[in-house]
This record gives C-alpha cells, structure tokens and sequence, in this order.
C-alpha cells in the first residue's frame, strides 16, 4: 500500500512538472510597437546580437530569474540553447566586454507592466498571463 501511495504521488508531481514546462510562452511588446518580429529577430536581441527592432526603433529585452520555468522554455523554444549553453554565452560576452545581460524581471505581472509602459522593452510570459495592455508579437 505505501508504495502505491508513493507511486501515485511521484506521478502527480511528474504530471505538475510536465504541465510547466511546457506551458505556451508569449513574447511580448508595447501595443504602440508596429514592428512584426520572427523567432530570429527575439532571438537576435536576447543574444545582444542586435540592439533595435526590426523598424529601428531601440529594443530593451526583459528576462526571467535563471531556471525559473517560463525562463527554461523561452531559452529552449526560442533562443535553441538550454540553460548552461546561455549562461555560458553571457559569460564569453561580458568577459569580453561585448555584451551586457538583458535586466533579471521576477514575475510576469512585473514583465507585463514594464512592456505596457515602455514602448522599447520586449519580455516574455506564460501566454495565459498576456492580456490587452501589451502585444503578443510570437507564442512559442
């Protein structure tokens, strides 16, 4: 009986994880940001490969406490590297001297906020968070 228990429980918790990390992520802009931005573009400004959007206008990306579960997934769907790979790459662009991190936002409802009232900042959140007061420019 205690390892049906066990088992019932293990799985339960599995099924929650499972649940969140693959939870649907939402880039987001300003409303009054017109620029359409592919999966390249986001990934361009994360990886300071750029620092405009598309129209030209200066980009501000937000991102997520290292680990955090909308961080893990944004990384892996949109930037195509886990974890290590991007704290890595941070690591190699500060060391040089050639790149600044984007600022460590905590929550979604902060990430919304800043994006609502800053019309350079780019973030993301889980898309069930995303509502009229910003732009949902990609879901991954």
């Amino acid at each position: 009986m205690k390892t049906f228990v066990r088992n019932l429980i293990g799985s339960s918790v599995l099924v929650a994880f499972s649940t969140i990390a693959t939870a649907e992520i939402a880039v987001i802009v300003n409303p009054a940001n017109a620029d359409a931005l592919t999966k390249d573009d986001i990934s361009a400004l994360y990886l300071a490969k750029t620092k405009t959007f598309p129209g030209g206008k200066n980009a501000i990306p937000l991102d997520r406490p290292e680990g955090s579960p909308s961080r893990v997934e944004f990384v892996s769907k949109v930037i195509d590297k886990d974890e290590a790979q991007m704290k890595s790459y941070w690591s190699r662009l500060i060391f040089t001297g050639k790149g600044v991190p984007p600022k460590v936002v905590e929550s979604d409802a902060e990430v919304k906020d800043m994006v609502a009232r800053n019309p350079d900042t780019i973030g993301f959140i889980d898309a069930a968070a995303a509502d009229a007061t910003v732009k949902v420019v990609g879901k991954f």
